[in-house]
């Protein structure tokens, strides 16, 4: 599948790696190559997934318990009353920027996993990256200049990424969607049961936020 899901979208293999982790992290289970190499639609992706879950069927809403989980969570760590929120509550309202690492850390504490809410801005991405990209180049020459700013940028852009502060979503409901995807069996109200309408709903979420695949192209029969 590595192989052929490239093609979808001429998909660059480090984002099909970080979905597939993704994936993996949300439904708890292992998706290895054997596995994987005669799978070609996403029909049979999720009968795979839903077949190494092997888990009971349950219709549950499993974003609509992430939102409860995540609004008490919220509660919790800032003392605002719970009533107050709501899936259209704007997260600037709730974890505003001169505290909002701390609050978010304690959140991320509570639910007992990470969100991934926070990123860098994007103009401080894109001048890391492009000094990541000439530091390579550079490096054919001049290989300890080139090694040297290899390292630093490198550095540079994992700091960006663990103290950014920039939210790429904008309300309540919009993260708790994102958690029900990728902490999918977490964010159920009974972790011992999944729902496999939903699964195949996930797997398309990820699929379309990951590798910016447009959802139309997403039915059971596409081929990978």
């Amino acid at each position: 599948m590595n192989q052929e899901i490239y093609k979808l979208n001429n998909v660059d293999s480090q984002d099909v790696g970080d979905l597939l982790v993704k994936i993996q992290r949300s439904f708890n289970i292992k998706l290895d190559n054997e596995g994987l190499k005669d799978v070609h639609t996403l029909g049979h992706l999720c009968e795979v997934i839903i077949h190494k879950i092997n888990l009971g069927h349950q219709d549950r809403c499993t974003a609509q318990h992430a939102f409860y989980s995540l609004r008490n969570s919220i509660a919790t760590v800032t003392g605002i009353d719970k009533c107050s929120v709501t899936p259209q509550t704007r997260l600037s309202q709730i974890f505003p920027k001169e505290n909002r690492l701390q609050i978010i850390a304690e959140i991320e504490n509570q639910l007992g996993f990470k969100t991934n809410l926070l990123q860098a801005k994007q103009w401080v991405v894109s001048l890391f990256v492009l000094t990541l990209i000439s530091s390579f180049i550079t490096s054919f020459y001049n290989w300890p200049v080139g090694i040297a700013g290899l390292l630093s940028s490198g550095i540079s852009l994992k700091l960006a990424g663990k103290f950014g502060k920039e939210m790429h979503l904008k309300t309540v409901g919009d993260l708790a969607n994102k958690i029900s995807r990728e902490h999918y069996l977490r964010s159920r109200r009974n972790p011992c049961t999944v729902s496999k309408t939903e699964i195949e709903q996930k797997v398309r979420e990820l699929l379309t936020d990951d590798l910016d695949l447009e959802p139309i192209v997403l039915t059971r029969k596409p081929p990978f």
